[in-house]
Protein backbone atom coordinates (compact mmCIF):
# COMPACT_ATOMS: atom_id res chain seq x y z
CA UNK A 1 0.00 0.00 0.00
CA UNK A 2 1.35 3.43 -0.93
CA UNK A 3 2.09 5.92 1.84
CA UNK A 4 -0.37 8.75 2.32
CA UNK A 5 0.75 11.83 0.40
CA UNK A 6 0.90 15.35 1.83
CA UNK A 7 -1.08 16.48 -1.20
CA UNK A 8 -4.58 15.40 -2.16
CA UNK A 9 -5.02 12.81 -4.89
CA UNK A 10 -8.06 11.77 -6.96
CA UNK A 11 -8.39 8.72 -4.68
CA UNK A 12 -8.17 10.38 -1.24
CA UNK A 13 -7.30 13.49 0.71
CA UNK A 14 -3.69 13.98 1.75
CA UNK A 15 -2.18 14.47 5.19
CA UNK A 16 -2.62 18.26 5.25
CA UNK A 17 -6.31 18.13 4.28
CA UNK A 18 -6.92 15.38 6.81
CA UNK A 19 -5.12 17.24 9.61
CA UNK A 20 -7.12 20.41 8.90
CA UNK A 21 -10.41 18.49 8.66
CA UNK A 22 -10.02 16.45 11.85
CA UNK A 23 -8.32 19.25 13.80
CA UNK A 24 -11.20 21.57 13.01
CA UNK A 25 -13.70 18.82 13.86
CA UNK A 26 -12.10 18.49 17.31
CA UNK A 27 -12.15 22.27 17.88
CA UNK A 28 -15.79 22.52 16.78
CA UNK A 29 -16.65 19.65 19.13
CA UNK A 30 -14.96 21.59 21.96
CA UNK A 31 -16.85 24.77 21.06
CA UNK A 32 -20.26 23.13 20.86
CA UNK A 33 -19.67 21.01 23.96
CA UNK A 34 -18.75 24.15 25.90
CA UNK A 35 -21.92 25.91 24.82
CA UNK A 36 -24.03 22.83 25.62
CA UNK A 37 -22.45 22.65 29.09
CA UNK A 38 -23.19 26.35 29.57
CA UNK A 39 -26.85 25.81 28.67
CA UNK A 40 -27.24 22.64 30.75
CA UNK A 41 -25.10 23.45 33.80
CA UNK A 42 -25.13 27.24 33.96
CA UNK A 43 -22.48 28.95 36.08
CA UNK A 44 -19.97 26.38 37.21
CA UNK A 45 -16.17 26.06 37.22
CA UNK A 46 -16.35 23.53 34.36
CA UNK A 47 -18.47 25.95 32.36
CA UNK A 48 -16.07 28.80 33.09
CA UNK A 49 -13.14 26.67 31.92
CA UNK A 50 -14.79 25.55 28.70
CA UNK A 51 -16.49 28.81 27.77
CA UNK A 52 -13.40 30.79 28.81
CA UNK A 53 -11.58 29.34 25.80
CA UNK A 54 -14.46 30.01 23.37
CA UNK A 55 -13.17 33.26 21.86
CA UNK A 56 -9.63 31.98 21.47
CA UNK A 57 -10.73 28.70 19.93
CA UNK A 58 -13.10 30.57 17.62
CA UNK A 59 -10.23 32.76 16.43
CA UNK A 60 -8.10 29.68 15.85
CA UNK A 61 -10.97 28.09 13.92
CA UNK A 62 -11.25 31.16 11.67
CA UNK A 63 -7.53 30.94 10.90
CA UNK A 64 -7.86 27.22 10.14
CA UNK A 65 -10.89 27.86 7.90
CA UNK A 66 -8.84 30.34 5.87
CA UNK A 67 -5.89 27.92 5.69
CA UNK A 68 -8.19 25.06 4.74
CA UNK A 69 -9.85 27.13 2.03
CA UNK A 70 -6.49 28.15 0.57
CA UNK A 71 -5.22 24.56 0.73
CA UNK A 72 -8.41 23.32 -0.92
CA UNK A 73 -8.03 25.80 -3.77
CA UNK A 74 -4.38 24.82 -4.21
CA UNK A 75 -5.41 21.15 -4.42
CA UNK A 76 -8.66 21.64 -6.37
CA UNK A 77 -7.50 19.70 -9.42
CA UNK A 78 -6.01 16.86 -7.37
CA UNK A 79 -8.96 16.20 -5.03
CA UNK A 80 -11.30 13.22 -5.25
CA UNK A 81 -14.08 13.91 -7.75
CA UNK A 82 -17.58 14.72 -6.58
CA UNK A 83 -20.54 12.52 -7.42
CA UNK A 84 -22.40 13.53 -10.54
CA UNK A 85 -26.09 14.28 -10.75
CA UNK A 86 -28.45 15.55 -8.07
CA UNK A 87 -26.63 13.87 -5.17
CA UNK A 88 -23.35 15.44 -6.22
CA UNK A 89 -24.90 18.91 -6.53
CA UNK A 90 -26.58 18.58 -3.14
CA UNK A 91 -23.28 17.47 -1.58
CA UNK A 92 -21.52 20.44 -3.15
CA UNK A 93 -24.19 22.84 -1.84
CA UNK A 94 -23.93 21.27 1.62
CA UNK A 95 -20.16 21.70 1.66
CA UNK A 96 -20.43 25.30 0.44
CA UNK A 97 -22.92 26.03 3.23
CA UNK A 98 -20.57 24.43 5.78
CA UNK A 99 -17.62 26.50 4.59
CA UNK A 100 -19.69 29.69 4.49
CA UNK A 101 -20.90 29.22 8.06
CA UNK A 102 -17.45 28.14 9.27
CA UNK A 103 -16.23 31.54 8.01
CA UNK A 104 -19.23 33.72 8.93
CA UNK A 105 -19.80 32.50 12.51
CA UNK A 106 -16.32 33.29 13.89
CA UNK A 107 -16.04 36.42 11.70
CA UNK A 108 -19.16 37.84 13.32
CA UNK A 109 -17.76 37.09 16.77
CA UNK A 110 -14.42 38.69 15.90
CA UNK A 111 -16.19 41.79 14.59
CA UNK A 112 -18.20 41.93 17.82
CA UNK A 113 -15.02 41.58 19.88
CA UNK A 114 -13.43 44.49 18.02
CA UNK A 115 -16.59 46.59 18.20
CA UNK A 116 -16.87 46.04 21.95
CA UNK A 117 -14.02 48.48 22.50
CA UNK A 118 -12.14 46.02 24.70
CA UNK A 119 -8.69 44.71 23.90
CA UNK A 120 -8.67 41.22 22.43
CA UNK A 121 -5.74 38.87 22.99
CA UNK A 122 -6.66 35.20 22.47
CA UNK A 123 -4.07 32.89 24.06
CA UNK A 124 -2.22 36.04 25.17
CA UNK A 125 -1.54 37.17 21.59
CA UNK A 126 -2.78 40.75 21.15
CA UNK A 127 -4.95 41.00 18.03
CA UNK A 128 -6.29 44.49 18.63
CA UNK A 129 -6.19 47.05 21.41
CA UNK A 130 -9.19 48.47 23.19
CA UNK A 131 -10.51 51.94 22.46
CA UNK A 132 -12.44 54.68 24.25
CA UNK A 133 -16.03 55.56 23.57
CA UNK A 134 -17.82 52.31 24.27
CA UNK A 135 -19.21 49.69 21.90
CA UNK A 136 -19.77 50.35 18.20
CA UNK A 137 -23.30 49.05 17.69
CA UNK A 138 -23.07 48.39 13.95
CA UNK A 139 -20.20 46.01 14.73
CA UNK A 140 -21.68 44.32 17.79
CA UNK A 141 -25.33 44.07 16.71
CA UNK A 142 -24.89 41.54 13.85
CA UNK A 143 -23.09 39.05 16.10
CA UNK A 144 -25.50 39.64 18.95
CA UNK A 145 -28.37 38.87 16.58
CA UNK A 146 -26.92 36.03 14.52
CA UNK A 147 -23.75 34.42 15.97
CA UNK A 148 -25.55 31.88 18.17
CA UNK A 149 -28.30 31.09 15.67
CA UNK A 150 -25.84 30.59 12.83
CA UNK A 151 -23.57 28.52 15.08
CA UNK A 152 -26.41 26.11 15.92
CA UNK A 153 -27.30 26.03 12.21
CA UNK A 154 -23.69 25.08 11.54
CA UNK A 155 -24.00 22.27 14.10
CA UNK A 156 -27.12 21.02 12.28
CA UNK A 157 -25.19 21.00 8.99
CA UNK A 158 -22.31 19.15 10.65
CA UNK A 159 -24.79 16.56 11.93
CA UNK A 160 -26.15 16.24 8.38
CA UNK A 161 -22.60 15.85 7.08
CA UNK A 162 -21.95 13.02 9.56
CA UNK A 163 -25.31 11.43 8.73
CA UNK A 164 -24.43 11.41 5.03
CA UNK A 165 -21.09 9.75 5.78
CA UNK A 166 -23.05 7.02 7.57
CA UNK A 167 -25.47 6.73 4.62
CA UNK A 168 -22.53 6.39 2.23
CA UNK A 169 -20.93 3.74 4.42
CA UNK A 170 -23.93 1.68 5.58
CA UNK A 171 -26.53 2.06 2.84
CA UNK A 172 -24.65 2.87 -0.36
CA UNK A 173 -21.56 0.90 0.74
CA UNK A 174 -19.10 3.11 -1.07
CA UNK A 175 -15.67 4.27 0.02
CA UNK A 176 -16.33 7.98 0.57
CA UNK A 177 -15.18 7.72 4.20
CA UNK A 178 -11.81 6.34 3.12
CA UNK A 179 -11.13 9.56 1.25
CA UNK A 180 -10.80 11.44 4.57
CA UNK A 181 -10.20 8.71 7.15
CA UNK A 182 -8.34 5.47 7.40
CA UNK A 183 -6.46 3.57 4.80
CA UNK A 184 -7.25 3.39 1.15
CA UNK A 185 -9.70 0.61 0.36
CA UNK A 186 -8.16 -2.62 -0.84
CA UNK A 187 -8.35 -2.97 -4.58
CA UNK A 188 -9.17 -6.22 -6.23
CA UNK A 189 -6.21 -7.68 -8.15
CA UNK A 190 -6.33 -7.11 -11.86
CA UNK A 191 -7.23 -10.11 -14.05
CA UNK A 192 -3.63 -10.26 -15.34
CA UNK A 193 -2.24 -10.95 -11.85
Amino acid sequence: MAALSWMDTPQRYGLVSRALHWGMAALFAWQFTGMAVRILVGRHPVTAFMVGSHAGMGTLLLILVLLRGAWGLANARRRPPRDVGLIGRLAQLGHLALYALMFIVPSLALMRAYGSGRAFAPFGIPLFPGFEGGPVSWMTAPANAAHGLLAWTLLALVAGHVAMVIVHRVIWRDDVLHRMAGRAPKQAPSPAE
